[in-house]
């Protein structure tokens, strides 16, 4: 997932079938449906503090799903066969993770038959939905659910036609991290399970059909789309989109999915996407998963981009026609290493994933578009976490958070990107990149296809970096970043001569010593425009708005980051000509940094309250569960 910086935010997020299948009819009584109010049936504090699964007992090693797409219904109904490893001898129970999920009937294989399975739903938990325990005493190898998801999965969203690009043709798209997956697939719904899977997914013509997983561009989708995901991955990087989509090659082995209004756009400003897939490759080693596309989403995706294994999802506010946000798509490819080969193994270890890939996203962005841009995005990564972390609670400014009783997205920030990316940056500092890039290297190839927690790193980062270089960098400064709050004093903070500029102009136009007309405004990046309105004060003078804006049209700005930025001082400064933009940018935009934070500043008047409340109302039909 696309970090929080001054750039992109953190996080915690089908027209009628021609054929729709129900669940058959159950060949045991099920339980009765969960009540959807919390109950006090919460997982316990191991293994996986957020999953209910005993997958230190059985695990689930391969699913396939026989799906049908109903807008009509908003429900994925079929099935999903498990394939189970057993564990630990004594056991004859497979525990798994759902969600508001139907289950019609469970049926597990015997010899090549398949029988009933004697299965119950514990009742419904708030944050973690509901214990599905299936009974197998003979501790058979397979099992098969029949089920369909409800219309307020969490996981799922289903959009009108409205709602999209071309108007024309409904669309949905999963967002399953952290723990969503189990909104629409009864699965083990933790990080520290990993398995492969395939699928025969069927929805209305027209439509075409994308998961995480082979997805062949030439198919006509007659008779279902077929798909494989041959490496195992974990539960939150299932994946699934539906709509009326276009494909364009970026490339060999890349390319790039969105509707057909926005395909062009979308090929020319991630045609560099090719040339990042190769400087990853030669700073970490083989891109091992085959292909890499993108599909671009409807403004409602919540998140900047979405790692999800072979095809990320990314949102339509980074197309901003001068390639100046593609730091998103070298983020999630570096996914490709950092999170999707080697994962967390709980969500209290989300650095693994999220640090890692800030750093190694820096590092791509450096080679495909040099220094001066990648050390601009260090310094607005760092900038942001430090303000940032004045709001966080000093529990969750520390790497290694307690995730118990919490739901994942309760506890996602800016930390683990920002603070775990200058960790690393720290040890590439103290130890130079010819030491540091092989032994991160090495982490990818050591620990690939593997779910891994931070005492994995420890040990690996005492035994071949810090043993091997005694005295430049102690044990006692890993805790305070890992177990500490704030950033450690011994943090050097990157600079950026570009910025510095920047700097130094904003402080002689806030002096009145520079006119707005007189900035080279016209000449920067949107990282030195973000960096510039981001030292203004919260609430400019209206004058000072007003010259900026008569000098670059500010308030009409096609940049929805830099839209964020100024639509935020113009509220906090009662900036008049902002109204009718600012109401276009919440109502088109569900991406959460760009429209949650803009909420919040109205909200801090009566008036303004009043007016969020009514731009919300026409909004929400649009805006992700999430």
């Amino acid at each position: 997932m696309r970090p929080i910086h001054l750039l992109l935010v953190p996080c915690t997020l089908l027209m009628l079938a021609a054929c729709s299948k129900s669940p058959e009819a159950p060949a045991v009584a099920p339980a009765a449906t969960p009540a959807p109010e919390a109950s006090t049936t919460m997982p316990s504090s191991g293994p996986d503090p957020q999953s209910y699964a005993n997958y230190d007992k059985v695990r689930v090693s391969d699913a396939v799903l026989d799906l049908d797409v109903s807008f009509e219904r908003r429900e994925l109904a079929g099935s999903a066969e498990l394939a189970l490893e057993w564990i630990d001898s004594a056991a004859t129970e497979l525990i798994l993770d759902t969600r508001d999920l139907e289950i019609g009937k469970v049926e597990r294989k015997v010899g090549e038959n398949w029988q009933p399975a004697k299965f119950s739903l514990a009742p419904r938990d708030a944050k973690f939905g509901s214990k599905m325990s299936i009974e197998l005493p003979d501790r058979a190898t397979r099992v098969r659910i029949s089920y369909h998801s409800r219309p307020e999965a969490t996981g799922l969203q289903w959009l009108e036609p409205a709602q999209t690009l071309g108007r024309d043709h409904p669309f949905m798209f999963s967002q399953s991290q952290a723990i969503h997956a189990r909104s629409w697939v009864p699965i083990q719904d933790t990080p520290a399970v990993r398995f492969t899977y395939s699928a025969h997914v069927t929805a209305p013509p027209g439509l075409r059909v994308l998961m995480s997983a082979d997805n062949d561009a030439a198919s006509t989708g007659e008779g279902g789309y077929n798909f494989r995901m041959p490496q195992a991955i974990p539960s939150y990087l299932l994946a699934i989109a539906v709509g009326d989509l276009e494909f364009r090659p970026l490339g060999t082995r890349a390319g790039v999915y969105a509707e057909p209004g926005r395909i062009e756009a979308a090929a020319n400003e991630f045609s560099d996407t090719e040339s990042m897939i190769k400087a990853a490759e030669e700073l970490y080693g083989e891109y091992r998963w085959g292909r890499y596309d993108l599909l671009v989403l409807p403004p409602s995706f919540p998140f900047g981009g979405m790692e999800n294994p072979r095809i990320t999802f990314a949102t339509p506010t980074v197309i901003a026609g001068d390639k100046s946000l593609t730091a998103l798509v070298a983020h999630e490819l570096a996914h490709s290493w950092s999170g999707n080969l080697v994962t967390n193994s709980g969500w209290k270890h989300f650095w693994l994933n999220e640090g890692f890939t800030s750093y190694v996203e820096n590092r791509i962005v450096e080679v495909v578009y040099g220094a001066e841009f990648a050390q601009m995005e260090q310094v607005l990564s760092q900038d942001g976490l430090i303000e940032e972390i004045k709001d966080i609670p000093a529990a969750d400014q520390r790497l290694v958070v307690d995730v118990i009783g919490r739901d994942p997205d309760e506890t996602f920030s800016g930390v683990p990107y920002n603070k775990g990316a200058w960790l690393l940056l720290t040890l590439e500092q103290r130890f130079g990149r010819e030491v540091f890039d092989p032994f991160l290297r090495g982490w990818f190839d050591q620990h690939a296809f593997k779910s891994v927690g931070t005492d994995d790193f420890v040990a690996y980062l005492k035994s071949e970096l810090l043993d091997n270089n005694p005295g430049k960098f102690s044990e006692t400064e890993l805790d305070a970043w890992l177990n500490q709050p704030g950033i450690p004093d011994s943090a050097v903070h990157s600079k950026s001569a570009r910025l510095a500029a920047v700097d130094a102009q904003r402080a002689e136009f806030q002096d009145g010593k520079r006119a707005a007309s007189a900035l080279d405004g016209k000449q920067w990046s949107t990282q030195e425009w973000l960096h510039f309105l981001g030292g203004l004060p919260d609430a400019p003078s209206i004058a000072q708005l007003e010259a900026l804006d008569a000098a670059f049209d500010l308030t009409a700005t096609g940049n929805a980051e830099i839209a964020f930025a100024w639509f935020k001082h113009g509220i906090a400064s009662g900036y008049a000509p902002i109204k009718a933009p600012l109401e276009k940018h919440l109502v088109t935009i569900g991406r959460r940094k760009l429209v949650v934070a803009l909420y919040e500043e109205l909200a801090k008047t009566p008036e303004g309250k009043a007016e969020a409340i009514r731009i919300f109302r026409i909004a929400e039909p649009g805006y992700h569960p999430l």
